[in-house]
């Protein structure tokens, strides 16, 4: 029986996708073999090493120690796209609001509920000053297509508005979901000096983080509006302060607030509402619980953040499974040592992402402990597991 230990409330939607019989399912649960998780920080917890794989209900996993995972064998698990629809509309939301001062006439129409039978009037005076430009028309600038940034630049095409692309990575799966529309930025230059809105959709990493700066912002047009509902680190800060107090910037809206945005004019913030919906909630937790299932029952990967994509039919007796790093021989060095008893190979697979990489290796006969010490043994290897055609294993 399998052991999944929740960090986190995680939808009952998902964690009714367990079967009973093979899976125990609890906050406290001792030894677990995985760890599904929304928004726990994991980076000053010990991880035990029982864990097999962490699945993080939802697309960032800032919150978990990727490298540490990765060093231990330990696959960690996102859902993209689960959340995408919950982004993508408070991402239209965002343009609106950055654009039509909604916020600025709601908070002035709320101080004058007092005036009773003035209220009318004061209305039809006071509209004026909360005047904003409409969407349609106006060229939106998209960077990072990925199951976000394909929607929202569908859905801002649908507005009217004309959408340019930026994304150098974009994948073959986002590329085929993305409307012809969509024009191309082949520059990032090119693309901020023919923007009139910015979203951001990247992860946030070493090369991302500070992303829009002053530089970026001086290429732009004189009253830009930025859209960040990716990662406040995108963005300087202190850049984004200084471009909406000199105009530059005519407005910044933001999942991320701090202090020092809350107190500055032009930047709207909202709590982190992106993926904040009953639906994105659901979809996360349920594509984490089957990518798990899917890990501990068949050792199959889809959408690790650190181990490569892999999958197999299972249909041999026995399936090995060998997490390593991707350096020059280890197949070599794991069918030999499979080939010194006798082990016949019916099927195989290998790939890499980055340091790392994942075997599949269906066997007709099974596999002896002694010989998984010596898979264990070689230099560079980091999980060696066994399972058996309908019967789970670890």
């Amino acid at each position: 029986m399998f052991k999944i230990q929740t960090l986190n409330k995680i939808s009952p939607l998902g964690l009714e996708l367990f079967p009973r019989d093979k899976y125990e399912v609890a906050g406290g649960i001792p030894n677990p073999d995985a760890i599904l998780v929304r928004s726990a920080d994991l980076h000053s917890v010990s991880i035990p090493d029982s864990v097999l794989a962490i699945a993080r209900a939802g697309a960032g996993v800032n919150n978990i120690p990727i490298s540490q995972c990765s060093d231990r064998g330990i696959v960690v698990f996102n859902t993209p796209g689960a959340n995408a629809n919950a982004v993508k509309e408070l991402a239209i939301a965002a343009l609106l609001l950055s654009s039509r001062n909604i916020l600025g006439g709601w908070s002035w129409a709320s101080s004058i509920g007092d005036r009773a039978d003035e209220v009318p009037e004061l209305v039809e005076k006071g509209k004026s000053k909360f005047e904003g430009p409409e969407l349609r028309g106006k060229t939106l600038g998209v960077i990072g297509l990925g199951a976000i940034g394909v929607m929202v630049a569908n859905a801002a095409l649908a507005l009217g508005m004309h959408v340019m692309g930026y994304d150098p990575y974009i994948s073959v799966e986002a590329a085929w979901n993305l409307s012809h529309s969509v024009e191309r930025a082949d520059t990032l230059e090119g693309f901020l000096a023919n923007v009139d809105y910015v979203t951001l959709h990247l992860p946030l990493t070493d090369n991302t983080r500070g992303f829009l700066d002053a530089e970026k912002f001086r290429i732009m047009k004189k009253g830009a509006r930025i859209v960040n509902l990716a990662r406040g680190g995108l963005v300087n800060e202190a850049d984004i302060i200084a471009a909406l107090g000199s105009e530059k910037l005519a407005a910044y809206v933001t999942d991320f607030p701090t202090a020092e945005l809350l107190a500055c004019r032009g930047a709207i913030c909202i709590p982190h509402l992106g993926a904040s919906t009953p639906e994105a909630e659901d979809n996360c937790a349920v594509m984490a619980v089957r990518q798990l299932m899917d890990y501990l029952e068949a050792g199959t990967i889809k959408n690790s953040v650190n181990y490569p994509r892999c999958r197999l039919e299972f249909r041999s007796p026995c399936r090995l499974l060998v997490a390593n790093r991707n350096i020059p021989n280890m197949v070599g060095q794991i069918t030999t040592v499979l080939a010194e008893k006798a082990i016949n190979i019916t099927d195989l697979i290998n790939h890499h992402h980055n340091e790392y990489a994942y075997n599949i290796i269906d066997t007709e006969q099974p596999i002896p402990e002694d010989l998984m010490e010596k898979l264990k043994a070689i230099d560079g290897v980091m999980r060696v597991r066994v399972l058996k055609q309908g019967a789970g294993g670890k």
